[in-house]
């Protein structure tokens, strides 16, 4: 979500972070700032909100003193607006310590009171000014960077990468790792941290990847790493095979690509902060539990994607809340004088927060009395300000046009919702609420073999089908916005005719368009917990398949009914009905993202399209 660099040799410091941001700024993108200790051992900071562009003009009218040890970072914000205060590097310890931070701390109120309670007073909204806080508290107290750097990371709970450096250690930089990533680059007589091997590919090939809740110091000579425990700890070392002119995309062929292996980090995020004790509460909800329990309607609005996110959606949130639901096309809603009132929640869905249809939508919904809540993956934007509440995605920046990550982190964000919602309205059986919190927290792990274990062969798969001209896709109930989601995308990046249907109604138009050699996709159901709908959905490919259809179907491992009638099977783990959508969709974006790279199209950015829609 943000990126990160450190360096400590011989080098101008300030030249090596910038040239290393300017590779991820695809990973933060609405502030940046670099640290640097001078030659005299100053600590010199310099950061400012908007692209990187800002922070090089202000650096080129008014330098900082340069000197050979440095961190710097470019963010996309979770925790406070984009603003100069809350842009990264952090400082603490009299300005001596700076401190640039990935991820959320999820105990930073808790801990923040512990300092306010001493006296500390902050500049930013931030949480990571809580941490850089601390580590100065300790560093006062030890005058030892580094045990102050393990003291507070063992504190600190939730998803972060934190590099620490202090004007009296000219020549060290220290970085930890829980559950966000980071990487060591060794270099002759300097060394590099970077939150991917981007950051310094430039300068060498030779990384180390951090472990899980581990620590590492670097300086010019040498790397230790160790655990939070301060045990010593081996890292395995790696080769980029790549050179800098692929860095802009993280060593990816394609941002497209790259947003695809990160689904199961986006559902992951999506979830983190908002699970407790089993159950779901979403705390950018508080204060609205009264209205939410009386609610007698629920209008998910939403274009493309999006809105087959909120189709899924739909099922998870009349199963879970009791509540009806209608899903509706953004820029259909306000032209048809829609029913509402003060009981209505109108639920909006943009990956930007920037959708003009969707936002106008918003605008009307609420000037009609009913109450609106967004669902956005981008801080600050105006799809949120315009509702009553947010709940972020935070899939971290989606630069490919056909989106991937956000879609499955917008099912999970709904996913939340309809939890929150029927625990507060004592919809859901708390068993039952248990059962789906333990099921959605596999969901990353589940992706993520879904991409080891088919991605290839799903790519070999795409080539041969590469002269395609048409294909389909069925699916039944939360499989049906899934066949749509795998249309569009096809749709989008490899412009051929693509096309998704309910399986149920194949019989009354649909089956005409088979003929022998059609390839169709069929999402299909467990047997284990729609038996019914998964012998109708054999049923309808075996009527394809006697009209010559070819049929690649998407079904949970073991499900051998689907064997003798398919041509090719796509297996998912196994999951709850509920949660199979956000597994079934991954082998149609990676076979979407293949075709059209066998067609040789650009996938980020397919003819035609935007990546936001800013006009109706």
């Amino acid at each position: 979500m943000c990126g990160i660099i450190g360096y400590v040799g011989p080098r101008p410091s300030q030249d090596i972070l910038l040239a290393g941001l300017s590779r991820l700024e695809y990973r933060g993108y609405d502030s940046a700032g670099i640290a640097v200790i001078d030659g005299d051992g100053g600590l010199g900071m310099r950061k400012r909100a908007g692209k990187l562009a800002v922070l090089r003009d202000d650096l080129a009218s008014t330098p900082l003193a340069d000197g050979t040890t440095g961190i710097g970072h470019t963010r996309w914000a979770t925790h406070g607006g984009p603003t100069d205060a809350n842009a990264h590097p952090h400082l603490a310890d009299d300005d001596k310590l700076a401190v640039i931070h990935n991820g959320i701390i999820e105990n930073f109120a808790e801990l923040k009171s512990e300092l306010v309670g001493e006296g500390v007073t902050f500049r930013s909204e931030t949480d990571t000014e809580v941490a850089a806080a601390m580590i100065g508290r300790e560093y006062a107290r030890t005058g030892d960077l580094v045990s102050a750097f393990r003291a507070v990371v063992s504190r600190l709970e939730g998803a972060y990468t934190l590099l620490a450096m202090h004007e009296d250690h000219p020549g060290l930089v220290v970085g930890a790792r829980r559950n966000s990533p980071l990487v060591i680059g060794l270099g002759e007589g300097e060394n590099f941290l970077g939150s991917d091997v981007a950051a310094f590919v430039e300068h060498t090939r030779k990384a180390l990847a951090i472990g899980q809740d581990e620590i590492v110091a670097i300086t010019p000579g040498g790397v230790e790493v160790t655990d939070f425990s301060g045990a010593p700890v081996e890292v395995e070392a790696f080769e980029v095979t790549w050179d800098a002119s692929a860095a802009e995309k993280g060593g990816w062929s394609s941002f497209m690509a790259k947003e695809v292996s990160e689904e199961p980090e986006a559902v992951a995020n999506t979830i983190r902060g908002r699970i407790h004790e089993g159950r779901v509460e979403i705390p950018e909800l508080d204060g609205m539990d009264e209205f939410l329990a009386d609610i007698d309607r629920i209008l998910v609005i939403a274009c493309g994607t999006a809105a087959y996110a909120g189709m899924v959606g739909k099922y998870a949130l009349e199963t879970w809340t009791r509540v009806p639901v209608d899903v509706e096309l953004a820029h259909e809603f306000r032209y048809r004088d829609p029913v509402l009132s003060p009981r209505t929640l109108v639920v909006s869905i943009s990956q930007s927060g920037e959708t003009m249809d969707t936002l106008m939508a918003v605008k009307y919904a609420r000037s009609r009395g009913a109450k609106t809540l967004s669902i956005c993956n981008t801080q600050g934007a105006t799809i949120p300000r315009e509702s009553d509440a947010i709940v972020y995605t935070h899939a971290g920046p989606e630069v490919a046009v056909a989106s991937t990550k956000a879609f499955v982190a917008q099912i999970t964000a709904l996913y939340l919702l309809a939890l929150h919602v029927g625990r507060v309205r004592g919809a859901i059986d708390p068993v039952v609420a248990v059962e789906a919190v333990t099921e959605l927290e596999a969901v990353p792990g589940k992706i993520a073999r879904v991409l080891e274990t088919e991605q290839t062969r799903i790519e070999q798969l795409a080539h041969w089908m590469a002269d395609t001209r048409s294909v389909l896709f069925l699916g039944r109930n939360v499989g049906y916005p899934i066949a749509l989601e795998g249309a569009l995308k096809l749709k989008e990046l490899a412009y051929i005719h693509a096309e998704g249907f309910a399986a149920g109604e194949l019989k009354h138009g649909p089956i005409a368009l088979i003929e022998p050699g059609q390839p169709v996709f069929v999402v299909v159901p467990s047997p284990r917990g729609s038996g019914e709908m998964h012998k109708k959905v054999v049923s309808n490919i075996e009527e394809i398949r006697a009209r010559g259809a070819r049929v690649i179907a998407i079904a949970e491992e073991g499900d051998v009914a689907v064997l003798p009638a398919a041509d090719e099977v796509l297996r998912i783990p196994l999951a709850a009905p509920m949660f199979e959508p956000l597994l079934a969709v991954v082998p149609l974006h990676i076979f979407a993202m293949g075709l059209a790279e066998a067609k040789g199209l650009d996938v980020d950015q397919p003819r035609n399209l935007a990546k936001s829609v800013t006009v109706e």
